[in-house]
């Protein structure tokens, strides 16, 4: 359908997709503001959701707001808009890094808005896969997804998928080994009962793999909480490196819009996905990871395949900066 006013309902639909993107420790880094007259939302990042040891540069949190945009274009092409994207707005202002203006469209509305059912059912699962293989139909569809939205998505062979599991279990060991670096992730968890709409419910924490091949963040530490028993993970992982050919703002933005592309439509062939992010916290091991060509700035590393349904995090209605009618 096409809609020609912003009206409550509207604002809801585009702020319920726009928040129900992944990001980093789902610290939410995001608000938006509208102005309705113009059909302009602008998306803004927030300062306070920073994570200064894991990512100092902030170059996750791009990432989460690019995917938050993305779910925003999905949205409104599925409310009958066509979305127009502009990625850094104000060279003179860090915060706002996308506008989105609903506009009637001049011919075809994007492919991509029959994903918008999968948004809602979009979310990480940190449980272990059955390792049954994804066909490479739709294994290729991700890497389309990807490569639409300015970004490439590298399916690594056995020894480069060890070699990435070896350099994520590096990372994982360093952020252990780092009290500031485990108290910075531990300040994400929430317990049960608190009415927060951010952080990592501990029910959505997934347990530790009983063979150690595949490094699961550890968000708790050493930390006295219950946790799952440890389980056997599928033995043979698939692995997809999302990366771009460089690393700026712009970049990061356009990754974010390509991992929430690749989310869905693995979401929609009923694929499971989550998230290894320890070594793109580590200079020297985001290098390593840059598998696929000599010029290749990794952004993340994505588990993908078929198993049980994990624990949800926190969706609620997305904080909106400001409103104007004019």
């Amino acid at each position: 359908m096409q809609t020609r006013e912003i009206d409550a309902s509207v604002l809801e639909t585009l702020m319920t997709a726009a928040v129900a993107a992944p990001s980093i420790h789902n610290t939410r880094p995001w608000c938006f503001g509208l102005q309705a007259a113009t059909r302009y939302i602008e998306v803004r990042a927030d300062s306070r959701r920073a994570l200064p040891l894991a990512d100092p540069d902030r170059r996750a949190q791009h990432l989460s707001v690019g995917a938050a945009v993305f779910n925003l274009r999905v949205a409104i092409a599925h409310l009958g808009w066509d979305p127009v994207v502009r990625l850094l707005p104000d060279p003179g202002e860090p915060d706002p890094l996308a506008t989105v203006q609903l506009t009637t469209p001049a011919g075809e509305l994007p492919g991509y808005r029959w994903l918008y059912p999968a948004v809602e059912r979009r979310h990480t699962s940190r449980m272990p896969f059955t390792g049954r293989p994804v066909p490479e139909a739709v294994v290729a569809e991700m890497a389309e997804a990807a490569q639409s939205q300015g970004a490439r998505l590298y399916v690594p062979g056995f020894a480069e998928t060890r070699l990435l599991l070896g350099l994520t279990a590096t990372a994982e060991a360093r952020n252990q080994a780092s009290p500031a670096r485990t108290a910075e992730s531990r300040a994400w968890i929430t317990v049960p009962g608190a009415n927060v709409p951010y952080g990592i419910p501990l029910s959505a924490l997934g347990p530790r793999d009983a063979d150690g091949r595949i490094p699961m963040r550890d968000f708790t530490g050493r930390l006295p909480v219950p946790r799952l028993p440890d389980q056997h993970f599928e033995r043979h992982a698939q692995l997809a490196l999302l990366w771009t050919a460089r690393d700026r703002r712009e970049d990061w933005l356009r990754a974010g819009q390509a991992l929430e592309h690749v989310l869905l439509t693995a979401t929609a062939h009923g694929v499971r996905t989550s998230m290894l992010h320890q070594a793109m916290e580590w200079p020297d091991l985001r290098a390593a990871a840059c598998l696929p060509q000599r010029r290749c700035c990794a952004q993340l590393l994505i588990r993908f395949g078929y198993g049980p349904d994990g624990g949800r995090t926190p969706r609620a209605f997305a904080r909106t900066a400001r409103h104007r009618a004019d």
